[in-house]
């Protein structure tokens, strides 16, 4: 077992906050599974290396454990899970749940007891899952605006009026454009009220959102960017329709060369 790798330790991100919990696949959906040893063994380093929040369920239970793998065995198929501070495992089957890059990743494993390593009661050693359940995190057809376009949002937050314009949308939700330095308070987790969403020259909606995700990106013009991902709150069924229309209005549109 690697207890302490520096090179993790160098990038990794603090320790999960309560807005970072993240559901279980929803047993409607239709996850793939993973099986492949090394395949697994590559999605446990990634999420490691990144120090992204794992969500632990015990069986029968719906709150979730926060930690984060800290490392994982070159060579064994054993990996360390870190719990945050003062939380524990209830002994038997429990569900592992994380967002790995565009899909939810999900195992589970089950011990009587979940000893952790001498000395550090938040470090678990744990054996890889026989499988991962994989998720595409894009459940709805996603379309990237179109550049020179009216794409954009507008909502105030905290007293403060933001305009951000959108990288793509779908049924699902909107993916938000800015630099770091706009980007206050748009935290996962953040619910986002009286949106305004300009969807071209002729669609308008006003809904709610819900900040679920932000990764950094470097534009060839303006730079370092963040695209922030977000998802619809109780969208009306008449605001689902404009922009299903939309949606195959713009797939549809013939393509200049």
């Amino acid at each position: 077992m690697i207890l302490n790798d520096p090179s993790h330790l160098q990038i990794r991100k603090g320790p999960p906050r309560p807005q970072d919990a993240i559901d279980p696949i929803a047993s409607t959906a239709n996850p793939h599974d993973m099986t492949d040893v090394d395949d697994i063994g590559d999605a446990l380093t990634l999420l490691a290396y990144s120090g992204d929040a794992i969500s632990m369920y015990a069986a029968g239970s719906r709150k979730a454990v926060l930690g984060r793998i800290l490392s994982v065995d070159p060579e064994l198929p054993h990996f360390v899970m870190e719990l945050n501070e003062g939380e524990k495992l209830a002994p038997g089957s429990v569900t592992f749940v994380a967002w790995l890059r565009t899909a939810k990743l999900q195992f589970r494993l089950s011990d009587p007891a979940w000893r952790s390593a001498p000395g550090k009661p938040t470090l678990i050693p744990m054996i890889f899952p026989d499988k991962c359940e994989v998720l595409n995190r894009r459940a709805a057809e996603r379309l990237e605006t179109p550049l020179g376009a009216n794409f954009r949002a507008s909502f105030v937050l905290n007293g403060n009026p933001y305009e951000l314009p959108l990288y793509d949308f779908s049924l699902g939700g909107v993916g938000l454009r800015c630099a770091k330095s706009e980007a206050k308070g748009l935290f996962r987790g953040r619910k986002l009220v009286d949106v305004r969403l300009e969807l071209g020259p002729e669609t308008v909606i006003v809904t709610e959102l819900e900040v679920r995700l932000s990764r950094s990106y470097r534009s060839f013009l303006l730079g370092e960017q963040l695209h922030i991902g977000c998802k619809f709150i109780d969208l009306r069924p008449e605001m689902e329709s404009e922009i299903a229309a939309l949606l195959a209005k713009m797939n549809n549109a013939p393509r200049r060369c």
